[in-house]
């Protein structure tokens, strides 16, 4: 029987941080579903390092359907959650549909991998976070650690049933390690 993942993310989303792992479970055989607020196309954009800043830049990207909305989740059916980052997590965690999908990854104890700023999501399940490590973009430790977490600088790490990274170059650690606790 094949795994099912689910990836919640929304507008302003990463664009390798959402399509990489997309594809990469579509080539495992899982069935792999995109959640976002409200069913629509959802419009990624390109986060970059260049030299003239300070933080990171950005530039808008690919569209991407997204399946179903959050207030159709039964997050029971699937066996994996994914949190990529962007900016999309700041905002997809006021929806008020969300906080329950995401806790019952934890609650079941079933891989959850939040890379980059998707950690923004996980303030919604602090109560699951207290004195787990992770890590985040180096910009989100202050998040991660008003969770109760505690924050690893390495730029991969996995904790029990969380796999959490920095950014977009983390990737194949990342999806190796998911891939791994969900198999």
């Amino acid at each position: 029987m094949s795994k099912k993942v689910l990836i919640v993310s929304g507008d302003a989303v990463e664009a390798l941080e959402i399509f990489y792992p997309y594809y990469r479970c579509l080539e495992e055989g899982f069935e792999t579903v995109i959640a976002s607020p409200t069913k629509k196309t959802l419009h990624t954009v390109c986060h970059d390092f260049e030299a003239h800043s300070e933080t990171y830049t950005e530039k808008p990207a690919y569209q991407l359907p997204s399946h179903v909305s959050f207030a159709d989740v039964k997050a029971e059916e699937f066996d994996g959650l994914i949190i990529p980052g962007g900016r999309a997590p700041e905002y997809i965690r006021l929806n008020e549909h969300l906080k329950p999908i995401v806790a019952h990854f934890f609650e079941a104890n079933k891989p959850v991998a939040s890379i980059c700023h998707g950690s923004q999501v996980l303030t919604l399940v602090r109560e699951h976070l207290q004195e787990r490590e992770m890590t985040a973009y180096q910009a989100c430790r202050p998040d991660v650690e008003a969770c109760g977490a505690i924050y690893q600088a390495n730029t991969l790490h996995v904790h029990d049933n969380l796999v959490s990274a920095h950014a977009w170059p983390d990737l194949p650690g990342f999806m190796r390690e998911f891939i791994r606790l969900l198999k």
